[in-house]
């Protein structure tokens, strides 16, 4: 069974910075996709970050030049860093996986999602 779990999310002040994991259990890491995605209240789910197969990292271009994705195999573990975050980063962020497909952005392939981890960025 597939398992996400996510952690480090919390209250930030604007500028600040926070790195989020996600602890993966239940499948071969390296063979799937896993992405960052995020959804703030009253707004669709938008996707954040993406490794492909722990070969290549995606970022959409709202993603750019703040966030960094990395991923430990050895403890099937990834993380997001976020820097010079803003109010508007204020989110729910979720960790997904899928076994199939590429980076998709707006997550019709991932088909396993964690609970999920609260940011929150004060101004």
């Amino acid at each position: 069974e597939v398992q996400l779990v996510e952690s480090g999310g919390g209250l930030v002040q604007a500028g600040g910075s926070l790195r989020l994991s996600c602890a993966a259990s239940g499948f071969t890491f390296d063979r799937y996709v896993i992405g960052w995605f995020r959804q703030a209240p009253g707004k669709e789910r938008e996707g954040v970050s993406c490794i492909w197969r722990s070969r290549s990292t995606h970022y959409p271009n709202s993603a750019k030049g703040r966030f960094t994705m990395s991923s430990d195999n050895t403890k099937n573990t990834v993380y997001l860093q976020m820097n010079s975050l803003k109010p508007e980063d204020t989110a729910v962020y979720f960790c997904a996986a899928a076994s199939w497909g590429l980076c998709d952005f707006s997550g019709a392939n991932f088909g396993s999602w964690g609970q999920g981890t609260q940011v929150t960025v004060s101004s």
